[in-house]
């Protein structure tokens, strides 16, 4: 995997990484706070490129620590694409970077030639959450919630930046309901290690600022979609995922026994789908590129 940093639109420098694999080119939009750890299926079997978030992991706060908005990750996203040379790949979202792939999709579309949204609504986060309580509870409870954790980031950080990352700790999370017992013990320390070392006050400040980004319009998407979502995913309920693209003619949506790090529990799914959906982006690509072809020769 080589990293390496380019300069987004607004002149934030941000973190890119990609992988070296032959396997076809995706894009990662990712979770806030999350890196290439938390999907160790594709790192050998894709060519995955992605970034980290503007202000963790190695990329740069932005000046104006307000361009953290949606439009700012979604330029980001172009700035890694730009990077690499790649106009058109299949896009692949996890948590609330499901909101900034699937606009990235509505803005751009001749640079998306298929979407996979894991474990996360397309917009409207908060909203999406909490299954458990009445939907008309969710958003506000959600919000409060990450404020008072945004508030509290200086204590989090006093005791998870000194917080051991061992067999027990991985134990504990797997059998705890945050991670499912069906993950890899070696695949949830590599993941976690470097996710206990955020600033949390700041990382909680991208997550209010992305998720009240406003439930997303899939309507208009005419690319192969796949939507995986975890049964027992407490972020993201089994609705807001699969209400966005019910009606989408070429949605794809498979319900997995998972919670929300759903990549890191069916790893191998997600690779297959991934494999799949390429499929289906080449098969649209080739119907299109025939239809026009056909088109062309009965008007010469």
């Amino acid at each position: 995997m080589r990293e390496h940093e380019v300069i987004s639109s607004d002149g934030t420098k941000i973190r890119v990484w990609r992988t070296d694999a032959d396997g076809p080119v995706v894009l990662l939009c990712p979770g806030v706070g999350s890196g290439p750890e938390s999907w160790p299926a594709l790192l050998d079997q894709a060519h995955v490129i992605s970034w980290y978030m503007r202000g963790t992991m190695g990329s740069d706060r932005p000046s104006d620590e307000t361009r953290i908005t949606l439009a700012d990750h979604v330029d980001d996203a172009l700035a890694t694409l730009d990077d690499a040379g790649i106009d058109r790949c299949v896009v692949l979202g996890w948590s609330m970077g499901v909101t900034i792939a699937a606009e990235l999709a509505r803005r751009h579309p001749e640079r998306v030639s298929g979407l996979m949204l894991v474990a996360g609504a397309p917009g409207d986060s908060f909203e999406g959450m909490l299954p458990l309580l009445p939907s008309r509870l969710r958003r506000s409870i959600g919000l409060t919630g990450t404020r008072l954790l945004r508030a509290a980031g200086p204590v989090l950080d006093s005791v998870l930046h000194r917080m051991p990352v061992t067999d027990v700790t991985s134990f504990l999370l797997r059998h705890s309901g945050v991670i499912k017992p069906s993950s890899d013990p070696e695949d949830v320390k590599a993941a976690i290690a470097p996710f206990l070392r955020h600033d949390w006050r700041w990382y909680f400040t991208l997550a209010l600022a992305l998720g009240q980004a406003p439930r997303q319009d899939l309507s208009g998407l005419r690319i192969p979609v796949t939507v995986l979502a975890g049964k027992d995913d407490v972020l993201a309920t089994t609705e807001s995922m699969s209400e966005a693209v019910g009606a989408l003619p070429q949605a794809r949506f498979r319900l997995l026994p998972c919670s929300h790090y759903l990549p890191l529990e069916a790893p191998q799914v997600v690779a297959d789908e991934l494999a799949l959906l390429h499929q289906r982006a080449d098969a649209v690509d080739w119907a299109v590129s025939d239809l026009f072809t056909h088109v062309s020769r009965d008007h010469t």
